[in-house]
Order: C-alpha cells, then structure tokens, then sequence
C-alpha cells in the first residue's frame, strides 16, 4: 500500500495517509471524505535527462575510486621491487 500526500477541500490541511489503491482517506483534521490527492515530492519523473545526469555523477566517483586503485597498485609494485632488490 502506498503512502499519498491529501490535503483537505473543506479545511486545507495537508496529511499524508497509508492507502489501497482506489480508496480515499477521510481528513484526520475535520473529517471530511474527498481530500485532493498531491504530487509527492519524492515522486519524481524520471527522463533522459535525469538519468543522463545520475549516470555522469556515478561515471565520475567511479573514475575517482580507479584512479585511488591504480596509485595504490603502483605504490605497493614499487616498494615491493625495491625490497626484493
């Protein structure tokens, strides 16, 4: 069951209540029984855009944590090199 934002038509206070889908919850406020369902804001549209966006961020830390990776490798063949020499 998933969680919607209403706000109330009669008295204009907003709640967010667990729901089935199809049914309407009745202001906790006055009880009224057609509140307005809302745009949550964590349900957010997803676009190429977005994700084009998301993709370059994860692409960048990614890059940054292979870069760490490689200096490590190359600083641990050179102290072994010059130990065994």
């Amino acid at each position: 069951m998933p969680i919607y934002d209403f706000k109330c038509r009669k008295c204009g206070k907003t709640f967010e209540d667990l729901v089935r889908l199809g049914e309407t919850p009745n202001c906790p406020s006055c009880g009224a029984d057609d509140p307005e369902r809302l745009f949550s804001a964590a349900a957010g549209i997803s676009t190429t855009t977005t994700r084009e966006r998301s993709t370059k961020v994860a692409r960048r830390k990614a890059s940054g944590i292979k870069r760490e990776q490689d200096h490590a490798q190359r600083e641990y063949e050179r102290k072994y090199l010059r130990d065994e020499s």
